[in-house]
């Protein structure tokens, strides 16, 4: 009924999932109201994310793809993990398969961790819903904070080889991110390096002219910008050759043959630009090791999204805005005898855009 928004809220569906089968009681009760019991829920929610990622969505498309009657079963036979199986997604159908193909029936170390996943998916589900209504109408920070999140990768460690690690990302944030960036060749990549690409990029987005960053242990040790690409790498390259060692270069425009050419020259971690041409990527893929990732989308302040920062602390959340100072170079107040000269001008402003990216007492 209601164009199917009511299909599976029904008692004969819940009292089959959540009925007990070792308690006599319950199983008197089903079937004296002839209901069957249901040993196994396998759900795919309604594609609430894909509602609000499509081009043109209205608030009305993504509120009808909330689903009601998903959730409620599989939280039903969560609930009931003893008795029945639980299935939120297309990767756990293999094992579950194998299972009852080569036993007839699911251990009870799968339907446990079965359980644990439906209620992680629900509640990633619900996350995002939450994270969409919040931000259409309200302000200011929620009592809590649900976090909606996808996994990217398991890494091989985390920031040291005794630590495990995985990516996340937050299928929500638009803009250009190192989470969206498509891998074009080389080892996979690191948790250090993640930081290190993330930080890049996010000091190049404040340039509008070619820019090249230069990262090593998430500071910045060496930014430039210039008439080409190509002459911004090499100038913050060489700004302190001996830090940028195994360093991260963000670049803002495509990878041409020139500044392949120049970075082929060193050992470095990885790279991430919008692009690379053909021919650079041929120059640069020679060495087999090195991390180069496509943005397929600008580096540049109009593909910036603003996003509350986040620490996580021991048994806390520390969030905050994003830094966001703008400043007019014709309105400084001099307060010296001798004001700056033009050009002293422009390199205030570029060290006023870097100097918030560099950690603790910064000197730029």
């Amino acid at each position: 009924m209601l164009d199917g928004r009511v299909k599976t809220l029904h008692p004969k569906v819940h009292a089959g999932i959540l009925a007990k089968r070792d308690d006599k009681e319950h199983m008197s009760s089903i079937n004296k109201m002839g209901i069957g019991t249901i040993d196994m829920v396998v759900v795919n929610l309604y594609p609430f994310k894909e509602a609000v990622l499509k081009k043109g969505s209205t608030l009305e498309d993504t509120v009808e793809n909330i689903d009601i009657g998903g959730p409620s079963m599989i939280r039903a036979a969560a609930k009931n993990y003893n008795h029945v199986a639980v299935l939120t997604s297309p990767g756990q159908y293999p094992e579950v398969l194998e299972q009852l193909r080569t036993s007839g029936s699911l251990e009870e170390k799968l339907l446990s961790k079965l359980m644990a996943e439906a209620f992680i998916a629900t509640a990633n589900y619900d996350a995002m819903i939450a994270k969409r209504m919040y931000q259409e109408f309200c302000e200011g920070f929620p009592d809590s904070v649900p976090m909606p999140s996808e996994k990217v990768m398991d890494l091989r460690y985390g920031e040291n080889p005794n630590q495990k690690a995985v990516f996340y990302k937050d299928p929500f944030t638009p803009g250009t991110t190192v989470a969206k960036s498509e891998q074009l060749h080389g080892k996979e990549l690191s948790f250090n390096n993640i930081l290190d690409l993330d930080k890049s990029l996010d000091i190049a987005m404040d340039f509008e002219r070619p820019t090249a960053v230069v990262m090593k242990h998430t500071n910045p040790c060496g930014l430039a910008s210039a008439d080409t690409i190509c002459e911004a790498f090499v100038t913050s390259y060489n700004v302190d050759p001996l830090s940028a060692f195994g360093c991260v270069i963000c670049l803002n425009r495509e990878c041409d043959v020139p500044t392949a050419n120049e970075i082929s020259k060193y050992f470095v971690e990885a790279v991430i630009a919008p692009d690379f041409d053909a021919e650079a990527l041929e120059i640069l893929t020679k060495k087999k090791n090195i991390r180069l990732l496509r943005t397929n989308s600008p580096i540049a302040p109009s593909e910036r999204f603003r996003e509350n920062k986040l620490k996580k602390v021991q048994g806390g959340l520390l969030i905050q805005t994003d830094e966001d100072v703008p400043i007019n170079l014709g309105k400084l107040k001099v307060v010296t005898e001798r004001a700056p000269t033009d050009e002293e001008l422009k390199a205030l402003g570029f060290a006023w855009k870097l100097a918030k990216h560099v950690t603790s007492n910064a000197v730029v």
